[in-house]
């Protein structure tokens, strides 16, 4: 009868994420982790293929989040725009609290992920999302121009750079361990200074 591995799975997740924030992937060892989920390093590899499987199981859930959230908030920005009612979508700033309030549900996940992941294929993560988003920003433009809304244009290196330093002020409050109740207080001095500076330069 084959041995069920769930026990000793648990054992493995909260020693490899405490492995891999204490040092990095790169630094982390499959040997430390074995040691502190109490096992061999060869016990490690009937849960995961290699290192990066390992640190991919303590990251793919938060990713699979974000990125749900994410479809949420372009599902309700279309939803204004066909209702011409784009001062909401400014006015409410709800999309930089919710992204917030993920964060701290999964903060050791973001940290993980932002600070942690070098020599994996997230590395890149803040850079592969502003991609995405520019590239959903200027279809957001072109869609809003064919609804007559006088949209200003934008060239598209322009926008990888303004996109490119939001997306990493946001993601200052996991790099520097802000408590929520500063990181609350950062979110809204952040739609202070940027929210104005999209409507100058997209004319949303």
């Amino acid at each position: 009868m084959p041995k069920d591995k769930t026990a000793s799975h648990e054992r493995i997740i909260p020693a490899a994420k405490d492995e891999f924030l204490k040092k990095g992937f790169e630094k982390a060892s499959m040997r430390s982790i074995a040691s502190a989920a109490g096992m061999t390093s060869a016990g490690l590899y009937r849960h995961f293929a290699d290192k990066e499987a390992m640190f991919a199981a303590l990251i793919e859930p938060v990713l699979e989040e974000f990125t749900k959230q994410y479809g949420i908030f372009q599902q309700r920005d279309y939803q204004l725009l066909e209702r011409k009612a784009l001062d909401t979508m400014w006015d409410s700033g709800s999309d930089l609290t919710v992204f917030l309030d993920l964060i701290y549900q999964h903060f050791d996940g973001f940290k993980l992920l932002i600070c942690c992941a070098e020599g994996t294929r997230y590395a890149n993560f803040i850079h592969d999302f502003v991609m995405i988003e520019q590239k959903e920003t200027m279809t957001f433009l072109d869609t809003a121009r064919e609804r007559g809304i006088p949209v200003k244009d934008i060239r598209p290196e322009e926008l990888h750079l303004l996109l490119s330093a939001y997306a990493s002020a946001i993601f200052e409050v996991v790099v520097h361990d802000f408590s929520q109740e500063d990181a609350q207080h950062y979110m809204k001095t952040l739609q202070t200074f940027f929210y104005p500076g999209w409507r100058a330069v997209l004319g949303l």
